[in-house]
């Protein structure tokens, strides 16, 4: 019986110098619990909204300041005419627009009904129908005030207008989302699995002692997988577009190249990846595990990034995906060329760069 003891003792000490053990049986819950507990929310915080009055009266201007006071909106922008709206949309910042026509101030009071526009982005179909509900009760919660003031059965009535996906189809939002986490998910384990690999098998060693410069051992490396994982992101395209009904609005050239840009983007972070890793086992659970969840919670593809805490929205930027998606929504659903994207697009074209250069210096630390 001591020596059970004593045996399940030195199980204990083997358990507690392990630092890996130790990581995943309490650091990985701790950090699922605060992710997952600070990013699943239904609630809506300082949604940019942005306001077309075409009636600047009093009544409008009390509905305008209830919608920013409300805690649930912040006023983004006031529009001139209904020509902005698209722009604005497109440009992103905004998710929806308030619309209060000409007269509506005499329409209410006088003919004890009037109407309000609002029109959503529905390109995040569950977003715009969150925004939507939450305005719908702020117009109701200012309707039934004046009944109460005024004793008389005065209402505004909501005209919605979803934009961009009017009957509000959930693959138009999954599409997107799954071919960022694919492609990111398969461009990087295949290549960082393969490096390790010939780390295991010593061919690794060989390849470094070659004429062959770093730079040059990591473009033929990741050269056969652009063109693999290039095919595959077509075939996820032809998939949502003839199978699920996705629409492309936009260039299909500017959305290949787009494609290109972001498995190169996934393949440099697969082998810096494997540059770390001592084996193909190891490289698998960074690149699956160390990748799969970020995307699916920070990057903007299930749950909005707006209504997350700040420390996570500024970790966010740093996710691949998070970029690639925006892109994908507007050129797909919105219709948008470039100029619209050129930001997105220099962001991945950095972290291309970063992680191809943070290769290099780690082949050429090993060289040396």
């Amino acid at each position: 019986m001591k020596r059970f003891i004593g045996f399940i003792i030195k199980e204990f000490y083997h358990i507690l110098r392990d630092r890996r053990s130790m990581l995943i049986l309490f650091g990985i819950p701790v950090v699922q619990v605060i992710l997952f507990g600070a990013v699943l929310t239904n609630e809506i915080k300082d949604a940019n909204v942005a306001i077309l009055d075409l009636s600047k009266d009093e009544i409008t201007q009390k509905i305008i300041g209830k919608i920013g006071s409300s805690g649930y909106f912040k006023i983004d922008k006031y529009l001139d005419n209904f020509q902005q709206i698209e722009p604005t949309f497109k440009d992103g910042d905004v998710g929806i627009v308030v619309v209060f026509p000409a007269n509506f101030s005499q329409q209410f009071t006088h003919n004890t009904f009037a109407k309000v526009q609002i029109i959503a982005d529905a390109s995040e179909p569950n977003t715009a129908n969150l925004l939507v509900n939450y305005l719908n009760s702020i117009i109701k919660d200012y309707s039934s005030l004046s009944i109460n003031q005024n004793k008389m059965p005065m209402q505004i009535v909501p005209e919605v207008r979803m934009l961009y996906n009017e009957r509000l189809k959930g693959v138009y939002m999954f599409i997107p989302g799954i071919l960022a986490m694919i492609l990111l998910l398969v461009s990087a384990m295949m290549t960082s699995i393969s490096i390790a690999r010939e780390k295991e098998l010593g061919t690794m060693e060989i390849l470094l002692v070659s004429p062959l410069k770093p730079f040059q051992i990591i473009i033929g490396k990741v050269a056969p997988y652009v063109l693999l994982s290039f095919l595959n992101g077509v075939v996820i395209i032809l998939l949502g577009v003839f199978v699920f009904g996705l629409p492309i609005h936009g260039s299909v050239w500017l959305l290949l190249f787009e494609t290109l840009l972001y498995i190169t983007l996934s393949l440099s972070l697969g082998i810096f990846i494997s540059t770390t890793a001592k084996t193909q086992q190891t490289a698998m659970m960074a690149s699956m595990f160390g990748l799969m969840l970020p995307t699916i919670l920070l990057s903007g593809f299930v749950y909005p990034i707006e209504n997350m805490p700040l420390p996570l929205q500024i970790i966010s930027n740093v996710i691949p995906p998070r970029w690639f998606i925006v892109i994908l929504k507007n050129i797909m659903l919105k219709g948008t060329g470039f100029v619209y994207v050129w930001k997105e697009t220099l962001i991945l074209i950095f972290m291309t760069i970063v992680f191809i250069g943070l290769s290099v210096k780690k082949f050429k630390t090993r060289l040396e």
